[in-house]
């Protein structure tokens, strides 16, 4: 089972490339700290929209730099998607080992025990020019082979999905994940739990 530190110290480790429909190509990595400049301008160039469905604290070099500097210091897991061979960085996959008290209720309610032995937390973001292509779902089974080799055996959404984020549930729902249940914030914007169950990988070994 990987750790934080260890995919820090080896990014190599989950770096994969993946050869994108319009057959130009990105490279998925984890997260390194000289990435600052270029996640600042990924999320400076996020749509009022885009924005809306994120849970970035902010949209600057400050913001980025803020994440880049949390790399293998708390429960959070980032991979970026790079473009070959420009550099730009084009997205973000979010994973957090930690489940917040309200989660757990929340799963509890709907007859699902969350532990964070088993379960992590997942949120992916695109730039607004890469979204509707098929990019998320191509480098969905690195998604899945992350929480895998971290030791986990289910995907829940990070702060679930809004529920009038229509691509985003199609999406999901596409990839495996099922609705658990649905909840409303303070602000009164309505959102959806799912969850996703990992396949236990089949084992290659001669019989």
């Amino acid at each position: 089972m990987l750790t934080l530190t260890e995919i820090a110290e080896d990014p190599l480790v989950l770096t994969r490339r993946r050869n994108l429909p319009d057959g130009s190509d990105v490279v998925v990595r984890p997260l390194t700290h000289t990435d600052a400049e270029g996640l600042a301008g990924f999320l400076d160039g996020l749509s009022a929209e885009s924005r809306r469905f994120s849970t970035f604290a902010g949209h600057d070099l400050a913001a980025a730099r803020e994440l880049c500097d949390a790399i293998a210091r708390y429960d959070k897991l980032r991979l970026v998607l790079e473009v070959v061979p420009s550099g730009r960085i084009v997205g973000l996959l979010e994973f957090s080992l930690a489940l917040p008290a309200a989660d757990i209720e929340r799963y509890q309610s709907a007859g699902i025990r969350l532990t964070e032995t088993t379960d992590c937390r997942f949120g992916p973001t695109l730039a607004d020019d890469y979204q509707g292509k098929g990019v998320a779902t191509l480098v969905f089974p690195l998604v899945t082979e992350v929480a895998r080799r971290l030791g986990k055996k289910r995907i829940i959404l990070w702060g679930g999905v809004l529920a009038d984020n229509a691509r985003a549930i199609r999406y999901y729902e596409k990839n495996g994940f099922r609705p658990v249940g649905s909840f409303v914030e303070p602000d009164g914007s309505s959102l959806l739990d799912m969850m996703v169950d990992l396949q236990p990988v089949p084992d290659a070994s001669p019989a």
